[in-house]
């Protein structure tokens, strides 16, 4: 009798992550450092890609990092088809820790890895180039590192958001050294294309986002 009442008045769960289906979700983790010191960096800029499709999708975010370390957001690009339902994450563990996070979140949502997009910043390549791809090494990148070896795969899809070199010694001053206003318009046309491309992964298919972000700078 008990049990039949706590069932009929349960509240139902507000948590949007429950009960989704892991043949119909996509994982897209955006790599940062949290923190307001950080959030306009080079190397925030795959925070910068998630926090777009969330405004975009008007989804809000929501706080789990006493289960995930992360923020999450949860949308759903296509109304007309809603087949596809989307996770977003910030990972709140700072860069150089983001594997444990991204491991927590595949495994809550059971999720293969190639259902998760990692974007991040990358300085092997020019600014305002994109790379698109469904697995390889981690490179320089700390964050990618910290992933690859949290999971030991690095059958891991990225999107890789050129920077641009550093000079000789100076990768960390570089990552963590904020656009100057000069770059300011280009960096947001750059996180629009990028989250357009992050979208595409997500509900065309890797091989047609390949086929139309994989491409030089922008002219």
């Amino acid at each position: 009798m008990w049990a039949f009442l706590r069932r009929l008045f349960r509240r139902p769960s507000t948590d949007s992550l429950v009960g989704l289906d892991p043949q119909r979700t996509r994982l897209i983790v955006g790599l940062g450092n949290p923190g307001p010191e950080y959030a306009d960096t080079r190397h925030n800029l795959g925070f910068r890609c998630v926090e777009e499709l969330a405004r975009r999708n008007a989804a809000a975010w929501q706080d789990k990092t006493n289960s995930w370390n992360s923020l999450i957001a949860v949308i759903h690009p296509n109304a007309d088809d809603p087949k596809i339902t989307v996770v977003l994450a910030k990972p709140q563990t700072y860069m150089n820790r983001s594997g444990g996070a991204v491991k927590a979140l595949l495994e809550f949502l059971g999720l293969e890895q190639n259902k998760c997009l990692i974007v991040y910043d990358d300085m092997d390549l020019p600014f305002g180039t994109l790379r698109l791809r469904q697995r390889g090494s981690a490179g320089t990148h700390n964050g990618m590192r910290s992933i690859v070896s949290s999971l030991q795969s690095d059958e891991v899809p990225r999107l890789r958001i050129g920077i641009s070199q550093a000079s000789p010694g100076e990768a960390t001053s570089h990552v963590l050294s904020e656009f100057a206003p000069d770059e300011r318009a280009a960096v947001d046309e750059l996180v629009a294309r990028a989250s357009d491309a992050a979208m595409a992964w997500a509900i065309e298919g890797p091989e047609m986002a390949m086929n139309r972000y994989n491409s030089s700078v922008k002219a």
